[in-house]
């Protein structure tokens, strides 16, 4: 499959919001809705479920031309075939899963509110980073914050996909998305909906109005 780029829409999965049962269906709606990239978020122990549910988001990813990135486990992230991995400051460093996973996987390196580790990790090379949480949110509600002016920041000084994460919704995307951020990350706004297709259609929306107006996100500087 051709990847898409690494802009729009990134739903991440939440096992309280779409449990097994309802997970596919979810991130069915959330394609059909617009999402570019689905992350694979699952705490749980139950490794055989785990491989299970992150193997047919896989095939439903790819079937839809998205993309599936799995949150923390580089292990799984090889086992299930998916695009890539999610890593935060406490799991396995940039090189280690560069090295399991190979040179054509998509790694994503949280950076929190902290532009010495983005810039570290793109030195490193990672393929987008993460800053967060932009609003209070309701998945991490004692997470340090990352304002707009530090995303503003973060894109005059790096040339890599920058990913804006934390209590993003449809009101609030077009000014996240106007900071020249590539991708949005959201969770609630997207899974807690009655209406997953329609609110991820509607963040989409916001991103693509913004984009066409403000060009953010189209040429970012060289690093």
């Amino acid at each position: 499959m051709n990847r898409p780029a690494l802009r729009g829409l990134y739903a991440i999965t939440d096992a309280r919001l779409s449990p097994g049962d309802r997970l596919l269906d979810a991130v069915a709606a959330a394609l059909r809705g617009g999402a570019s990239w689905i992350q694979y978020r699952d705490k749980g122990t139950d490794a055989a479920r785990r491989l299970a549910e992150a193997r047919a988001l896989v095939e439903l990813c790819h079937a839809h031309g998205a993309g599936l990135i799995v949150n923390d486990d580089v292990e799984l992230a090889t086992a299930c075939g998916g695009d890539g991995v999610h890593i935060g400051a406490e799991d396995a460093s940039l090189a280690q899963a560069r090295a399991r996973l190979g040179p054509d996987a998509v790694i994503g390196v949280s950076c929190y509110n902290r532009l010495e580790l983005a810039t570290t990790a793109a030195a490193e090379g990672a393929d987008y980073v993460a800053f967060g949480s932009v609003f209070s949110s309701p998945t991490k509600p004692h997470a340090v914050r990352a304002d707009l002016a530090l995303l503003r920041a973060a894109r005059e000084r790096l040339s890599l996909p920058i990913c804006a994460i934390g209590g993003i919704d449809a009101g609030t995307a077009a000014a996240v998305a106007a900071t020249g951020v590539d991708l949005l990350a959201v969770i609630s706004a997207v899974f807690a909906a009655t209406d997953v297709a329609g609110a991820a259609a509607e963040i989409v929306a916001a991103i693509a109005q913004t984009i066409g107006q403000t060009g953010a996100g189209q040429s970012p500087p060289v690093l």
